[in-house]
């Protein structure tokens, strides 16, 4: 899943595809639904600054590196 900036707000939007799952006006309502969705599909989120730079992500099932508890 990614957030990024769209020319309305923010969009949220599955690895690869072409179009927005939905845009949301500011960025937390958009990482809000985003989260929401990765959880659901065990994905990884990546949520971009205004500019396109990867401002943080995070894995959220699937991840081949699991730390050691």
């Amino acid at each position: 899943m990614w957030v990024s900036p769209h020319k309305d707000g923010w969009e949220v939007k599955s690895a690869g595809s072409e179009h927005a799952a939905a845009v949301f006006e500011k960025q937390a309502e958009a990482v809000h639904k985003a989260i929401e969705l990765a959880q659901h599909k065990k994905a990884e989120l990546i949520v971009q600054k205004e500019n396109g730079t990867i401002a943080w992500r995070n894995s959220y099932g699937n991840d081949p590196y699991p730390p050691r508890g």
